[in-house]
């Protein structure tokens, strides 16, 4: 392959929106298969054959990095669209990400400490439910490495989103409230993004769930942190 061409920010760009959009078409027969993680796989594999350096595809996948911003905000529409239907359930719902939030930072702390990961591992793990730019900044403050945070979030929010859908529904979780709650708290954005082609309301609770987790889980950290 071209050197030069593949050192162009347009060579991340396109074969990223190549491997997006063969990954929806597959996903339309086989909704099993996540678009993510079938995007990521292709684009890893490319790498890895063509011996090409991820510096050079980092030129053009930073320029859609920047979109997330953008996306991760434009997650409140939905909740913003059905306000007026979740003001009674406001309480619940953050009584929800709470619970959620401990639960997940408890479950990496004593997973960790039985398998005897090192320090520097459990701290870039605490934070792996919430969404990758505040996991890292959480990593980076309290002595994690950002990078190994920013992996986890991923393959985090990843695994929830082919997950999460089909274990609430054998467990029999037909809420709204509850189902955008759980996949809003453990699988951040890419949860919220999975559970939006199935219901607005749903991914509208999930994007609210996701920034209050945002919010807690850097100060439930703390004690962690103090107690190790």
């Amino acid at each position: 392959m071209n050197e030069a061409f593949y050192e162009l920010p347009l060579f991340g760009i396109t074969v990223t929106v190549v491997f997006y959009t063969l990954a929806q078409l597959l996903n339309r027969r086989y909704r099993w298969l996540n678009p993510l993680f079938v995007t990521a796989g292709g684009l890893m594999a490319l790498l890895l054959l063509c011996k090409i350096p991820y510096t050079a595809y980092r030129a053009g996948g930073d320029m859609i990095s920047f979109f997330l911003g953008p996306a991760t905000v434009a997650l409140a529409v939905p909740f913003y669209k059905y306000a007026s239907k979740l003001k009674g359930k406001l309480l619940p719902i953050a009584t929800g990400v709470a619970v959620g939030a401990v639960s997940g930072l408890a479950s990496v702390w004593l997973f960790s400490s039985l398998l005897g990961a090192s320090k520097d591992t459990l701290l870039s793990m605490l934070a792996k439910s919430v969404t990758a730019p505040v996991a890292i900044e959480i990593a980076r403050t309290i002595g994690g490495t950002p990078e190994l945070a920013g992996v986890f979030t991923v393959l985090t929010g990843l695994l929830g989103s082919m997950i999460g859908p089909l274990l609430l529904k054998r467990c029999r979780i037909r809420s709204d409230a509850a189902i955008g709650s759980a996949m809003g708290t453990s699988a951040h954005g890419i949860g919220t993004a999975r559970i939006l082609r199935d219901s607005e309301l749903q991914g509208g609770i999930s994007g609210f769930a996701m920034g209050l987790s945002s919010m807690l889980t850097p100060l439930l950290c703390v004690p962690i942190v103090w107690w190790g």
